[in-house]
């Protein structure tokens, strides 16, 4: 049935929400590399977890590693894919603090492009594309807007990462009866937001707060998961 199109009907959807949801958790994510030990020296010295590096000494090899915080690991190795080497690309990690990120490969060795953000509202351009089209502007947000900025490198065969950096989600995108910090340096972070956002709000009411552990707490609680901002 070639060229077939499908639609989704109202009955169809209302079948869909009586049918109990899977869980489906993604995990793995393969990258093409021609070099196994090369990889193996790059992702380590990322500072990333080695979960595994299984070789029958013939023709198979798997290397596994998760980057810190991650829910997601990376497995290359060899006779694991037909991809190119190089060709992952748009591959990202989302950081709390992106010149804190940045830094902390820098400091490892590892070639890191400056922090940019996108065109407002342009998005055709000369730059090598990403989520925001192929405009890419020095420097971070100037408004700072949570998944707003950028900065890229590269492993030694040239699959393509990005830090994106999100301080606060959109509505929706996680648990939001849960709040939960991949590390200290994000957990920290979070505390460093509030506590400049509590300064504004002592500010407006013109007196000190006695009860700042509680609003740290609803700010932190509410910037993770997307809602209103206390004031």
């Amino acid at each position: 049935m070639a060229n077939a199109t499908y639609e989704v009907k109202a009955s169809d959807a209302a079948g869909e929400a009586s049918v109990a949801k899977v869980d489906m958790k993604f995990e793995i994510v393969i990258i093409p590399v021609s070099d196994v030990e090369r990889a193996k020296e790059f992702y380590g010295r990322l500072g990333w977890r080695l979960d595994a590096d299984f070789d029958n000494g013939k023709d198979f090899r798997v290397v596994q590693f998760t980057p810190p915080g991650s829910g997601c690991s990376v497995i290359f190795g060899k006779n694991i894919t037909a991809a190119a080497p190089g060709s992952a690309q748009g591959l990202y990690l989302i950081v709390a603090d992106i010149e804190a990120a940045r830094n902390n490969l820098l400091r490892r060795g590892v070639k890191v492009g400056e922090v940019f953000h996108g065109g407002d509202n342009v998005y055709a351009g000369p730059d090598e594309p990403y989520l925001f089209g192929r405009i890419r502007v020095k420097g971070a947000d100037p408004e700072h807007r949570s998944y707003r900025s950028f900065a890229s490198f590269s492993d030694p065969d040239g699959n393509g990462w990005l830090f994106q950096e999100i301080t606060s989600r959109l509505p929706g995108r996680i648990d939001s009866t849960a709040t939960t910090f991949a590390s200290v340096n994000d957990l920290a972070s979070a505390f460093r937001r509030a506590e400049a956002a509590h300064g504004e709000h002592e500010k407006r009411t013109g007196q000190r707060d006695a009860n700042w552990p509680d609003w740290y707490a609803a700010y932190m609680v509410a910037e993770q998961s997307g809602k209103e901002l206390p004031q």
